[in-house]
């Protein structure tokens, strides 16, 4: 089944609220996207009420989840920000959304001084008219040598997603980002 919006600025039955309403009902969802060739959602649901969900051999197992946290992710396409933004929600975190390394300096700061601080930045590596990751991260870094950030990087052959830690990462996410890849992102950077 799909869900779409013809809504200029809708998006559709949220993803949150779709996980929500499957495991609710004893079943579970995956998500599975290819750059160019879009993403697809695969519902499991028990056939008898009361029943037991069974994924097939092939589906991958998120890793139990960890402590919640605020996660600020700074992407300059919106839809991006959207989608990581549902995932983190299924994930049990509180996500923060920026648009470039501005933004995301300006906003750690002002939640560092609210007393509210922000736990993982995910950081896209490029942005077009716009501080990317890599300056941003060692900006944040001079502010807060304890950030733990995630770069993020739809180009596989960006050398700071090969050796991320030598550039002030702890962990990085190619993209797209599916569910699977950010949870282990996050079990990565946490462990800093």
């Amino acid at each position: 089944m799909k869900y779409f919006s013809t809504k200029q600025e809708g998006s559709g039955l949220g993803l949150a609220i779709c996980h929500s309403t499957i495991s609710k009902h004893g079943g579970s969802i995956t998500v599975n996207s290819t750059g160019d060739q879009g993403t697809s959602f695969t519902l499991y649901l028990p056939a008898v009420p009361g029943g037991e969900s069974k994924k097939p051999e092939d589906t991958p197992e998120l890793a139990a989840p960890g402590e919640p946290a605020r996660i600020m992710i700074m992407d300059d396409e919106e839809m991006v920000r959207n989608v990581v933004k549902l995932q983190l929600e299924i994930l049990g975190h509180e996500p923060v959304l920026v648009a470039d390394g501005d933004q995301a300096i300006s906003r750690y700061q002002e939640l560092q001084n609210n007393g509210t601080p922000i736990d993982i930045v995910i950081m896209d590596l490029t942005i077009p008219d716009g501080m990317g990751g890599r300056q941003a991260a060692k900006e944040l870094l001079q502010i807060d040598p304890q950030a733990i950030l995630i770069a993020s990087s739809g180009y596989s052959n960006d050398p700071i997603m090969a050796n991320y830690r030598d550039y002030g990462f702890s962990a990085a996410v190619a993209k797209p980002i599916d569910l699977e890849k950010l949870s282990k992102a996050i079990e990565t950077a946490s462990q800093k």
